[in-house]
C-alpha cells in the first residue's frame, strides 16, 4: 500500500499529509455523535429497565442540544478535510502536468519520436485524471479506513475483549484475500491501460488520416485497426470486471461476517448474563460505523491499484534522463562533425562523417532520399546525440552544452510547418517571447506576409486553427520564417522550405529566406539543386556517407554523383504529359 500511495502521488506522498490528517480528524470528530447516542441509549435503558429509576430529562435534552451544536464542529471538520483532499489534489495534479510537460521539453526529441503519441497524451490527460481522483478520494479514505478500525479495535478491547475479537476476527482474512489476488489485479490493470492507450492512438490516427480514409473508402468496418482496438478494449474491460469483481465481493462478504459473528457472540454472552444490553448496543453502533468506510475502501481497492499503475507510468517517464550538458553555448562558431556515426535502432544511417560547416557560410546537403541528410541536420539541432564521434559548435562538444542555451543559437524552418492554435501575433512571437509589436510587424514585412495578415478579419490578432489549418501552405511557411527572423539566431537550419509550394509562393518564400540567412551560418537540405547553386559548400550524401563535396562548379566538373543528380533534374524540367 505504501508503494501504491507513492505512485499515486507521483513520488510526493508528503504532500498529502494535510489531507490525510484532516480526513482522519474528520472521521474522529464524526464518531462523537455515535458515542453520545450510546450514552442516550444507556440513559433510556436504565430508566425503563424495571428498577424504578427515573429518566433525567434535563441531561437527555442537554445531550440532544450538544449534538445539534456539535454539527457545527462536524461541518468545520468536513470542510477542512474536503479542502485539504480536493483542492490540494487538484493543485498537485495541475503542477504535475506542468512539470511533466517541462520534463518532456527537456528530453531528446528522438526519445519522443520513439513513443506512441497516444501514450504521451494519455499520460498527460487520463493518467493525471486518475491520480487526481486517487489523491482526492482514494488515498485519504484508504488510510482513514485502515487507521479507524485499528483505533476502534484497541478502544473496544477495553470495553469487552470477546466482542472486539468477534467483530474484527474476519478483517485480516478479508485483506488477505485481496493481497493474494493483488498480482492478478496489477496485471489486469496494466493490460487495461495498454488497451486504452492503443484505442486512443488508433482514434488519433483515424482523425489525422481521415482524408486518406475517405479517399480510399476505408470507412466503417473497413478501418480494421480502429475496430480491433475498440474490440480489444471492450474485451479487456469485461475480463477485468469479471475477474476482479467476485474477488472484491468475497472480501466484502468476509468483512461483513465480523458483524454477524459479533451479533452471535453478543447473543451468547447476553443469554449467559456476562454482557449487558447497553454494551451490546454500543458494539452494534460502533460496528456499523467502522465497517462502512472499510467496506467502501475494499470495493475501491481494485481502482486504487489501477490508479497506482497510472502513477507508476508517470514516475517512470519523469525518471527518463534529460539531455545532459551544463556548459554555456558559444555565441557563434563552426559546426564540425568528427567521426560521427548514428543508427536508428539497429539500422545505421550515418557512417563515420567528418565535415566542417563554416561560420557565416551557406552549406547545402543533397543526395537521394534516405541518404542521411535529415539525420545530419537533426544532429546539428541536437534532436539526438550521436552514438559515435562528436558534433562540435565553436570547438565545444554540443553534448556538453546546456541544451536550452544551445537551442537559443539555432533557428529551424521545416518543410512541414506547425502553427499553434493561437493568434498570428503570438505564433510569430514564439521566436522571441519579449518581442514588441513593431518587431513582429517588421519580421512579417521581411517575409512578405504583412499584407496578407492585414487582409484577415482581425489582422495580427486573427486566430490560427490547430496546426495552421486555416492558412495556406505558403502563408504558414512565411509565418514560420518570420518567427525564425524574430529569433535572430546565428545558425539557421532549413529543411527544403520551398519544395511543395507553387511558383508564386516559392518566389516570395525564397525572398524571405534571403532576408533570414544574411550574415548567418546556414545549413539547408535541398532537392531542387538550382536553389543552392550559389552555396559555399555542397555536401553530397549517399547511403549514409559523404561521397563528395565542393562548390557547384567544381562538383559538375568532377562528373560524380552531384553531376548525375543535376543531369536528371535538367531532364525532368523538360518533362511533360503527352497523349502517347
Amino acid at each position: 500500500m505504501i508503494k501504491a500511495i507513492y505512485n499515486i502521488t507521483t513520488g510526493n506522498p508528503g504532500r498529502l499529509k494535510k489531507a490525510v490528517l484532516y480526513t482522519m480528524l474528520s472521521n474522529l470528530i464524526n464518531i462523537v455523535p455515535f458515542c453520545l447516542c450510546i450514552e442516550v441509549v444507556n440513559m433510556l435503558f436504565h430508566a425503563f429497565d424495571g428498577t424504578g429509576a427515573t429518566l433525567d430529562t434535563f441531561r437527555l435534552w442537554s445531550m440532544i442540544a450538544v449534538m445539534f451544536l456539535y454539527m457545527l464542529i462536524m461541518t468545520w471538520g468536513e470542510k477542512k478535510a474536503y479542502n485539504a483532499s480536493f483542492r490540494d489534489a487538484y493543485d498537485i495534479s495541475a503542477e504535475g502536468r506542468i512539470a511533466l510537460a517541462e520534463h518532456l521539453r527537456k528530453l531528446p526529441l528522438g526519445y519522443l519520436y520513439k513513443r506512441d503519441p497516444g501514450e504521451l497524451s494519455s499520460m498527460m490527460i487520463t493518467d493525471f485524471a486518475m491520480i487526481e481522483q486517487g489523491m482526492s478520494h482514494q488515498v485519504p479514505r484508504m488510510i482513514g479506513a485502515t487507521v479507524m478500525p485499528i483505533l476502534a479495535f484497541i478502544g473496544m478491547l477495553f470495553v469487552d475483549w470477546r466482542m472486539a475479537l468477534a467483530m474484527f476476527i474476519a478483517l485480516p482474512l478479508s485483506f488477505l484475500v485481496l493481497s493474494v489476488f493483488s498480482g492478478m489485479q496489477k496485471h489486469l490493470g496494466e493490460t487495461q491501460i495498454k488497451a486504452k492507450i492503443n484505442a486512443s492512438s488508433r482514434m488519433e490516427e483515424y482523425l489525422q488520416g481521415i482524408r486518406v480514409i475517405k479517399a480510399y473508402n476505408m470507412l466503417g468496418t473497413k478501418f480494421v485497426r480502429l475496430r480491433k482496438a475498440f474490440d480489444e478494449l471492450k474485451r479487456v474491460n469485461i475480463r477485468s470486471e469479471a475477474l476482479i469483481g467476485p474477488v472484491v465481493m468475497l472480501s466484502v462478504t468476509l468483512l461483513r461476517m465480523g458483524l454477524t459473528l459479533m451479533i452471535l457472540m453478543g447473543a451468547y454472552l447476553l443469554t449467559g448474563g456476562t454482557l449487558s444490553v447497553p454494551v451490546f448496543v454500543m458494539f452494534l453502533i460502533v460496528g456499523s460505523r467502522v465497517f462502512d468506510p472499510v467496506t467502501l475502501a475494499l470495493i475501491n481497492l481494485a481502482e486504487f491499484r489501477y490508479y497506482s499503475i497510472a502513477g507508476e507510468r508517470i514516475i517512470s517517464l519523469l525518471r527518463e534522463k534529460e539531455m545532459p550538458g551544463t556548459k554555456e553555448a558559444p555565441l557563434q562558431g563552426d559546426i564540425c562533425f568528427r567521426n560521427v556515426s548514428f543508427s536508428y535502432h539497429e539500422k545505421r544511417v550515418l557512417n563515420n562523417i567528418n565535415v566542417t560547416m563554416r561560420q557565416g557560410t551557406l552549406t547545402a546537403l543533397v543526395g537521394p532520399s534516405g541518404s542521411g541528410k535529415s539525420t545530419l541536420m537533426k544532429l546539428c539541432a541536437r534532436f539526438y546525440d550521436p552514438q559515435e564521434g562528436q558534433v562540435l559548435f565553436g570547438n565545444q562538444d554540443i553534448s556538453e552544452l546546456n541544451a536550452e542555451k544551445y537551442m537559443q543559437r539555432i533557428s529551424m524552418v521545416f518543410q512541414d510547418v506547425y502553427l499553434f492554435q493561437d493568434t498570428i501575433r503570438n505564433n510569430i512571437r514564439f521566436g522571441k517571447r519579449n518581442a514588441t509589436d513593431s518587431e513582429i510587424i517588421e519580421a512579417a514585412k521581411k517575409t512578405q506576409c504583412h499584407d496578407f495578415i492585414m487582409r484577415l478579419p482581425n489582422g495580427y490578432d486573427t486566430m490560427v486553427g490547430e496546426g495552421g489549418c486555416t492558412l495556406s501552405g505558403g502563408e504558414k511557411q512565411r509565418i514560420s520564417i518570420a518567427r525564425a527572423i524574430l529569433k535572430d539566431a546565428p545558425v539557421i537550419l532549413l529543411d527544403e522550405a520551398t519544395a511543395s509550394l507553387d511558383p508564386e509562393n516559392e518566389v516570395k518564400i525564397q525572398s524571405a529566406i534571403n532576408s533570414l540567412i544574411q550574415g548567418r551560418t546556414v545549413i539547408v537540405i535541398a532537392h531542387r539543386l538550382k536553389t543552392i547553386s550559389q552555396a559555399d559548400n555542397i555536401i553530397v550524401f549517399d547511403k549514409g556517407e559523404i561521397v563528395e563535396q565542393g562548390t557547384h562548379e567544381s562538383l559538375l566538373a568532377s562528373k560524380g554523383q552531384y553531376a548525375h543528380l543535376w543531369d536528371i533534374q535538367e531532364k525532368a524540367n523538360h518533362w511533360k504529359i503527352t497523349e502517347e
